[in-house]
């Protein structure tokens, strides 16, 4: 189950404590805000209201970046529908108002400013790996979506094959590449109520691994990479970037570890690899890096979440409480940090996440979360706006370009890395020579079973843990990177002997097949029961996902990098 990480309490490394981190801000003269800051006494929230003063010298004095006086709540009736059921909030919502928004966030992170410049991800194609995505409003013009192979165990479902069940993977798909039928040219004038991501033209590849309550197993993951470096420009696709929200706690290190190695090679075969950095606290102990497998391995683009604290000054912004970081001075550090915190995404009525988080509901159309998920994809949608502009770029290339103009923020590398992703410079900045990764790579001669650290799926009990994967296979790891390393490992639709797809495209999704044969459990995946929802128009039907949960208490939800929904 995907839980949100952190509690009230004491700060970390310096960072906000949660609740101060989920607080939205108002500036202190306003009436709202003076009761605002009555009702968090009453409520146990801590409140903080926007700074005053101008911007600390040498802050970018050109970039249209945020407006400090940016509201949140325009009277107290809308304050009130924040406590009230989410059905109430709908015709109160506004984007123009909301500093988390993406109409705000694309402003003050600069994508806008490339999108003036004839840049918005045209051309590219980003895959992400993830819990699907569904073609809800922003993701449901044609061909924005393209559907690699659904390697998840919902797969079997005819009405759940490549859809979203959960939630996130189309939260993040919509903040990477999101792009409402309404959203007409010029982009960056276009009225903040119409929802665009970061790189609007850009098209989402989605390979699915993970179920309803984000159940997958780190095989899963594995093919799913293999996969995507293999088809990278089948079918007519441009795959130059992979979105990985999904990450696990191993300590086992990356120079053997299987699911670092199959990154690696995305890498090699020139696709920038993105990856969240994890939730702060999972990573930690026993000789742990900090951030989570794949992004502790130096061949991704290793990301943090901030938070800009709701005002335009770049002097506020702080780390999220959520954010993983490096466990020690030794240890491997976010790269860089981009806007994780509260912003607002595309929701999926009725799905998992929608049950489970209501207070996440922000109207009929969106849902808010925070998490290094969110600055990932951030990041990826950005990536997707540098490779429009330099196509030939390769990975350590973009990496050095983005963390050579990051802006340094007033916490400790360990936090940041080099700093917080700043677009708008670099439309005109020199490009970064002598770029590359020194480090030693990867063998992936390592264990699976150390690759999966402690989450763990389950089928009728039966928990999956050894060298095996979703079919009860063995996993010889020294073979796969043989194979891996020759981008063969998948042959038509057969993965490490079994057959777990199709082996075509049928015009924009790749084929699926009946899995036969049983699972890690010894059950026939013909005896596996299905939830009975299905996807109608633009919503999931039903109001539970609690048929077969393939999960169990073996699983802890926090692969998925996600802070929380709120």
């Amino acid at each position: 189950m995907m839980q949100a990480a952190g509690s009230a309490g004491a700060g970390f490394n310096g960072r906000p404590d949660p609740a101060v981190d989920r607080a939205f801000v108002l500036p202190a003269t306003t009436r709202a805000g003076r009761v605002l800051e009555g009702l968090a006494v009453l409520l146990g929230v801590s409140w903080e209201y926007f700074k005053s003063g101008e911007r600390p010298a040498g802050r970018r004095p050109s970039s249209p970046r945020r407006n400090r006086f940016v509201a949140v709540f325009a009277s107290l009736a809308t304050l009130f529908s924040l406590v009230a059921p989410a059905a109430s909030m709908a015709a109160d919502y506004a984007p123009s108002s909301d500093p988390y928004s993406m109409a705000n966030t694309t402003q003050w992170v600069g994508a806008a400013a490339w999108w003036q410049a004839g840049y918005t991800g045209a051309g590219v194609d980003v895959a992400v790996i993830d819990t699907g995505v569904s073609p809800v409003e922003g993701l449901a013009t044609p061909g924005k979506i393209l559907y690699g192979p659904d390697l998840s165990l919902e797969s079997q479902a005819p009405d759940l094959r490549n859809l979203d069940t959960n939630g996130h993977g189309t939260f993040i798909a919509g903040l990477i590449a999101g792009k409402d039928s309404g959203l007409k040219q010029p982009y960056a004038v276009a009225s903040p109520s119409v929802y665009r991501g970061m790189a609007p033209d850009a098209r989402i590849v989605s390979v699915k691994v993970g179920v309803a309550d984000g159940g997958v197993d780190v095989s899963q993951v594995i093919a799913a990479i293999d996969w995507v470096v293999q088809n990278r420009n089948s079918n007519g696709l441009n795959i130059r970037v992979l979105n990985i929200a999904y990450g696990t706690n191993t300590t086992q290190s990356y120079l053997v570890d299987p699911l670092a190695y199959a990154t690696e090679q995305a890498w090699k075969h020139g696709i920038v690899v993105v990856a969240a950095a994890g939730n702060s606290g999972y990573q930690r102990g026993s000789g742990a890096p900090g951030l989570v497998n794949p992004a502790y391995d130096p061949y991704t683009i290793a990301v943090g979440g901030s938070d800009s604290m709701g005002t335009e000054s770049m002097s506020d912004d702080t780390i999220g409480s959520y954010s993983g970081v490096a466990a020690n001075g030794g240890a491997r550090k976010p790269d860089v940090v981009a806007f994780g915190s509260h912003m607002q995404g595309l929701r999926v009525p009725n799905s998992y996440l929608d049950l489970t988080y209501p207070g996440g509901i922000i109207d009929g159309r969106f849902f808010r979360g925070s998490g290094t998920s969110q600055a990932a994809a951030i990041t990826a949608g950005a990536v997707a706006l540098i490779l429009q502009k330099y196509p030939a770029m390769p990975p350590d290339q973009v990496r050095a370009f983005l963390t050579a103009n990051a802006d340094s923020l007033s916490v400790t590398p360990r936090l940041q890395g080099k700093g917080e992703i700043d677009l708008q410079p670099m439309l005109s900045a020199s490009l970064p020579l002598g770029f590359g990764t020194w480090d030693a790579a990867s063998t992936g001669i390592g264990s699976l079973e150390l690759s999966r650290g402690t989450d763990h799926v389950t089928d009728d009990g039966v928990i999956l843990t050894g060298e095996q994967d979703i079919f009860g296979h063995a996993f010889d790891a020294a073979a796969m990177a043989v194979l891996e390393a020759a981008g063969i490992s998948w042959s038509g639709g057969v993965w490490n002997g079994n057959s777990w797809t199709g082996d075509s495209w049928s015009g924009n999704s790749w084929s699926g097949n009946s899995w036969s044969g049983n699972s890690w459990s010894g059950n026939s995946w013909s005896g596996n029961s299905w939830s009975g929802n299905s996807w109608s128009g633009n919503s999931w039907s039903g109001n539970s996902w609690s048929g077969n949960s393939w999960s169990g208490n073996s699983w802890s939800g926090n692969s998925w990098s996600t802070g929380g929904w709120y």
